[in-house]
C-alpha cells in the first residue's frame, strides 16, 4: 500500500523562531498520527532549529532545493550533504517556481535528482506540471511526459522507485483555481502510466504521486477519493496550524 505523504511547502515565510514555534505545536497535534507521512520544508536557515524540534517525532524534514555538485563555488547554493547534516530527509526538486523565476530546466532537474540520489538517505519530490496556456492548449500530457522523461532520464527502475513525484498544475498554484478532482486524477494516472513505461508497473504501483496545485481543507475529500492522488505537497494551507492539521487527519492509507 502507498503511504500518503502531507508535505508543507512553506517557500520563502517564516524565520527561524516562527519556524520553531510552528513545529512546536504542530507536533503536539499530530503525535498519534501514524497512516502518513507528515513533512515540513522550510527556508534553510530554519532547517536546523526545527529537526531538533521534531526529533524523535513523527514529522520530517524536508529542504526547498538542492544542487547538482558536492562542493565548489556555487555561490548561494546548498548540496545534498549539507542538507543531510541539517536533518533533512526529503528534498523538493524542480518547484515551479524554481523553473518560473530561477531559470530550472528538466536538465537541472536531471542533476539534482541523481546528485541527491547519490548522497543515499534522501527522498526526492520532483515537481511537473503544466502552465495555464499549455493546458488550453491542450498540451498537458506531453509537457509532463517530456518533464518526466528527461527529469529521470539515466535512472535506473531501483533508483526510481525512491522517488516521489508532485504535479503540479502550475494554473491552479496562488490563482484561486484548483483542479478538480476528475481532472488532477486524469493526469495523475497518465504519470503512472509514463512511469511504468520507463521503470516498470511494479515500480509505477509502488511510487506515491502527489498533488500540488493549492490542496487544502475544502477540496482534499475529492482529491484523495482519486486512486493515484496518494497526498498533497502544500503550500498557503500549510503554513496555517489549523488547516494544515485538517489535511493531514483527512489522509489514510491507501
Amino acid at each position: 500500500m502507498r503511504k500518503p505523504i502531507l508535505a508543507g511547502n512553506w517557500k520563502m515565510n517564516m524565520t527561524a523562531a516562527e519556524a520553531v514555534e510552528f513545529v512546536s505545536s504542530l507536533k503536539e497535534k499530530v503525535k498519534d498520527v501514524t497512516e502518513r507521512e507528515i513533512v515540513v520544508c522550510p527556508v534553510f536557515t530554519a532547517l536546523r532549529p526545527v529537526a531538533e524540534v521534531i526529533k524523535a517525532s513523527n514529522i520530517h524534514l524536508g529542504a526547498q532545493n538542492v544542487h547538482w555538485e558536492e562542493s565548489g563555488a556555487f555561490t548561494g547554493e546548498v548540496s545534498a550533504e549539507m542538507l543531510k547534516d541539517s536533518g533533512c530527509e526529503f528534498v523538493i526538486i524542480g518547484h515551479s517556481e524554481r523553473r518560473q523565476y530561477f531559470g530550472e530546466t528538466d536538465q537541472t532537474v536531471n542533476g539534482r535528482v541523481k546528485k541527491v540520489l547519490e548522497a543515499d538517505g534522501l527522498t526526492p519530490i520532483v515537481c511537473i506540471g503544466e502552465k495555464l496556456e499549455e493546458r488550453e492548449n491542450e498540451l498537458t500530457f506531453k509537457v509532463v511526459e517530456t518533464q518526466i522523461r528527461e527529469g529521470l532520464k539515466g535512472l535506473k527502475p531501483d533508483d526510481i522507485k525512491k522517488l516521489v513525484i508532485a504535479y503540479e498544475p502550475v494554473w491552479a498554484i496562488g490563482t484561486g483555481r484548483t483542479a478538480t478532482p476528475q481532472q488532477a486524477e486524469e493526469v495523475h494516472a497518465f504519470i503512472r502510466g509514463i512511469l511504468s513505461q520507463i521503470a516498470g508497473e511494479g515500480v509505477s504501483d509502488e511510487i506515491r504521486i502527489l498533488y500540488g496545485g493549492s490542496m487544502k481543507p475544502e477540496n482534499v475529500s475529492g482529491l484523495m477519493e482519486c486512486e493515484n492522488i496518494d497526498g498533497g505537497l502544500i503550500g498557503g494551507a500549510a503554513l496555517k496550524l489549523d488547516s494544515f492539521v485538517s489535511l493531514i487527519n483527512y489522509c489514510t492509507m491507501r
